[in-house]
């Protein structure tokens, strides 16, 4: 179940909205973890018992941390945690790149080996990081521990971010997790939120992913330069919307059920560096990477030889974190490679450089970038990234015919990824002569506006896919 499906539009979030405003307060936790619980098994009921097995091993190991650090044992507290670890990555081993490795066996040694098909469970790689940060900071001492079975499962499980993320760490919504407020204004900008996320979606995302399968079903021998990077372009604005049009729905549906959730993405497509592109995209997974891996290795603390090691791990393990396929590891080396370049060469030029050079510079290795992860085929990718310096031509009249039939979508897209349009509608919005009841008029027509379109998109369209389904 998706949220851009009207499944989940019109039946399952208006159910769990009203048992959860008609329950007593103590026990809307339990309804959330229930619906969690149900929306998850929904299309892999099987899996259902993999999510409750990981919430009982992470609540039990912060049980036992917490024990052991109050006795003062810490050791024995560290193999508790330690435990968790283990036993998350283990599940996440197994389950995701257990057939990456067979095949990588079978690819360098006569060895002939069957591979195990597993079915992916779906937002394993969000909630598993989320339950190890959980364990690791009870034993740092950054969180309490959780002694309410219900109310823990509840944050593993919580449906609004569960799929895809934001990775929210337990120690961000300890306090709401326990007590925490629901109001008309909060619901309000719930709703907001999420129909903004639900038009990304459905009206960029989807229309965006559509000219990005036209362009790529070519073969790339056959892919003038032009028509290659109108492809990208498009694949750039559909990953993009579609991921951050999820997140916020996320954040939207937390602020429904009095959760703030924090931010996934700041208009990363300004940045004037691969740095700061990471700064803004993905947040809370770079986060989570710096917090639980590139600091406890280091981080800049040990000179600069170390230093660049840590960032050469932390983007090995962020490519193989999307995904069990060689594509993603050559992403995450090439991204790797790039912001070494940054910190130890470029970074005095780009300093030098105007602001819009560097914002050239920037998004030409972004969509770089996304050629590379767009492709599961290393071959397929390898010729569509010649496609796009060496294609066939410069351009011709199919690539002619591509831009001009898709300029205003890629216009709207590229305007839509910039910080601009949000500032001039809330300057608009802003302005004193307009009294308040105009403004929550056409706020309100907005919203309704976008959600009109997004229903009849939905119910005209068979194309609703989320690329980070897969991850």
């Amino acid at each position: 179940m998706v949220f851009s499906s009207l499944l989940f539009l019109f039946r399952f979030l208006p159910l769990v909205l009203l048992f959860y405003y008609a329950v007593p307060v103590t026990w809307r936790n339990f309804v959330l973890f229930a619906a969690s619980l149900i929306f998850y098994a929904w299309g892999e009921p099987v899996y259902i018992v993999l999510i409750l097995f990981s919430t009982m091993v992470d609540y039990t190991a912060g049980r036992a941390v917490s024990h052991f650090m109050e006795q003062g044992k810490k050791k024995y507290a560290g193999y508790a945690a330690a435990c968790s670890v283990c036993v998350n990555l283990a599940l996440l081993g197994f389950f995701k790149y257990a057939d990456f490795l067979i095949q990588t066996i079978c690819n360098i040694t006569p060895f002939e080996l069957s591979p195990l098909e597993l079915a992916l469970p779906v937002g394993i790689s969000f909630y598993t990081f989320q339950t190890m940060s959980y364990t690791i900071d009870v034993y740092r001492g950054d969180a309490k521990v959780q002694k309410n079975f219900i109310t823990f499962g509840a944050y593993v499980a919580l449906f609004p971010q569960l799929i895809a993320g934001p990775i929210i760490r337990y120690k961000t919504v300890a306090g709401q997790l326990d007590s925490r407020t629901e109001n008309r204004e909060l619901f309000f900008k719930g709703i907001v939120r999420f129909v903004a996320g639900l038009g990304k979606k459905v009206l960029l995302a989807n229309q965006a992913g559509m000219l990005w399968n036209e362009i790529a079903a070519f073969q790339a021998a056959d892919l003038t330069a032009a028509s290659a990077w109108i492809g990208i372009a498009a694949f750039t604005f559909q990953i993009y919307f579609d991921f951050s049009g999820y997140s916020d729905m996320a954040i939207g549906l937390g602020y429904m059920f009095g959760f703030s959730f924090t931010e996934n993405f700041d208009y990363p497509y300004e940045s004037r560096s691969i740095t700061e592109f990471w700064r803004r995209w993905h947040i809370s997974l770079g986060t989570w990477f710096k917090e639980y891996v590139y600091i406890p290795l280091g981080g800049n603390r040990k000179g600069m030889a170390a230093q660049i090691c840590n960032i050469a791990i932390v983007w090995l393990l962020t490519g193989l974190w999307h995904g069990a396929y060689w594509n993603f590891v050559l992403w995450g080396v090439y991204y790797g490679i790039v912001l070494i370049l940054e910190k130890c060469c470029w970074k005095r030029l780009l300093q030098k450089l105007p602001a819009w050079a560097c914002h050239i510079y920037t998004m030409i290795l972004v969509m770089i970038g996304w050629s590379l992860f767009a492709w599961q085929d290393m071959s397929d990718g390898r010729g569509y990234l010649r496609a796009m310096f060496f294609g066939a031509g410069l351009a011709d009249r199919h690539a002619v015919y591509l831009f001009l039939s898709n300029a205003v979508l890629l216009l709207i897209c590229a305007l839509g990824s910039l910080s601009v349009c949000k500032k001039a509608v809330l300057g608009i919005l802003g302005q004193q002569r307009m009294g308040m009841a105009l403004k929550d008029a056409a706020g309100a027509g907005f919203i309704v506006a976008v959600f009109a379109a997004s229903l009849a998109m939905l119910v005209n369209s068979s194309y609703n896919p989320f690329l980070y389904f897969r991850f």
